[in-house]
């Protein structure tokens, strides 16, 4: 039982729930269970998305698409001009880019990205590599990288026209990883994980 039961619905936890939190601890909402993403992620996490924020923030520079790196509230649901008591998933993608304005507001993006970035760390990995894809896939976000700092290798996801991720291209350490939505994008992983 978490500190927030009291407010949880038969839908489970909002976003206008967890906007209100103030424990100081940092969260997510997936289809309205609430996670909590534990403590400050490794320095070798945090090599990887530095870089890798460096490198989208460069090639998006004078283009019409944002790069935010987490925290940074993303806010799915199913339900077109969605209250926020109809929000039941918020969560904050290591990277997020957004090529939509009008899904971009004060408190994050609401809709879905274009682009989004999981790093692995030990505690989150499972969610990533599963929870998380599914739940993006079904919320249409066109392409979703996983990075495995440790392992120095990443997955490309790719929403199809039956709007389903097939297969993830995968990318080893000398590798140049690219992306099929944003023409020459493309990052050589050894550079990535050079710090790491």
């Amino acid at each position: 039982m978490t500190a927030h039961t009291a407010q949880q619905t038969k839908q489970g936890f909002s976003y206008k729930n967890y906007y209100g939190w103030d424990d100081g601890k940092r969260w997510e909402l997936i289809d309205g269970v609430e996670y909590d993403m534990g403590p400050a992620p490794l320095r070798r996490h945090q090599d990887v998305a530095g870089e890798l924020f460096f490198r989208l923030y460069s090639f998006f520079k004078d283009k019409k698409c944002k790069v935010y790196v987490a925290p940074f509230d993303v806010r799915l649901s199913e339900l077109e001009n969605a209250t926020d008591e109809e929000i039941f998933t918020v969560v904050q993608p290591d990277i997020t880019v957004v090529c939509d304005s009008s899904k971009l507001d004060d408190r994050g993006c609401k809709g879905a990205p274009d682009l989004v970035v999981e790093i692995l760390s030990p505690s989150s990995a499972g969610r990533d590599m599963k929870t998380k894809r599914d739940l993006y896939e079904k919320h249409g976000i066109r392409e979703y990288w996983i990075i495995h700092p440790h392992d120095r290798i990443a997955m490309v996801y790719l929403l199809d026209a039956d709007r389903r991720y097939g297969k993830a291209a995968v990318y080893e350490q000398d590798d140049m990883m690219e992306s099929v939505i944003f023409a020459g994008l493309s990052i050589r992983l050894s550079d990535l994980f050079a710090s790491a």
